[in-house]
């Protein structure tokens, strides 16, 4: 048999004959890259509303566990009420004995600059059980900034009986209570934003500094 005739082409297929040649996987079309990146985009669109909402709540939990306030820090009063009595030309006087809840947190005085006959001013803070401000100053300077910051503008509204003394209601500028006394050229002050029944607790409370 010679190959002639159709059996014979058979033997030798040509290159038309073997049928298509793989090549690998054809590309994706455009639009199928676009499809795949909407939905992509769509699903960071429907998660960010999610994300927020899980930031805000622990946010607002992290706040309910906090404190309201900043810790209270008491401060030492002795070294600034001494260096005020031994240069003061009068009799200083103080709160003394204040009931628990009374925390001093600051304390000031002017007396380390002060000369011979110089006036002298020294003031105290307190935060009060009811954690708010009560004010002490006392002064034989009337023109002392402690002062006037709260009695200039106040308006008086009578006077009171606290501790054996007769004080001097007024209301300040900034609407809060300020009790006041004068003796002797010597001024005391307690004001702030505490109650009035605080506030008289601290005037009720002053007493001639004894060392």
């Amino acid at each position: 048999m010679t190959g002639d005739g159709p059996t014979g082409d058979r033997l030798h297929p040509t290159p038309d004959d073997a049928g298509p040649v793989a090549t690998g996987a054809p590309p994706q079309s455009s639009a199928i890259e676009r499809a795949k990146r909407l939905s992509m985009v769509n699903m960071l669109r429907s998660l960010l509303p999610l994300v927020v909402i899980v930031l805000l709540v622990v946010g607002w939990t992290a706040f309910r566990q906090s404190p309201d306030v900043a810790p209270v820090r008491p401060v030492e009063t002795a070294s600034t009420v001494q260096l005020a009595a031994s240069r003061a030309g009068y009799q200083l006087v103080v709160p003394t004995g204040l009931p628990d809840g009374y925390r001093p947190t600051s304390a000031r005085t002017d007396a380390g600059h002060a000369g011979e006959g110089d006036p002298v001013t020294l003031q105290i803070g307190y935060v009060t059980p009811a954690d708010e401000f009560a004010g002490f100053v006392v002064t034989d300077d009337r023109r002392a900034n402690a002062l006037t910051a709260v009695l200039n503008g106040a308006e008086e509204q009578g006077t009171v009986a606290i501790g054996g003394q007769t004080w001097t209601r007024s209301t300040t500028r900034r609407g809060e209570t300020a009790l006041s006394r004068e003796t002797d050229g010597v001024t005391v002050v307690v004001s702030g934003s505490a109650s009035e029944a605080e506030l008289e607790t601290v005037a009720g409370s002053v007493r001639p500094y004894s060392g």
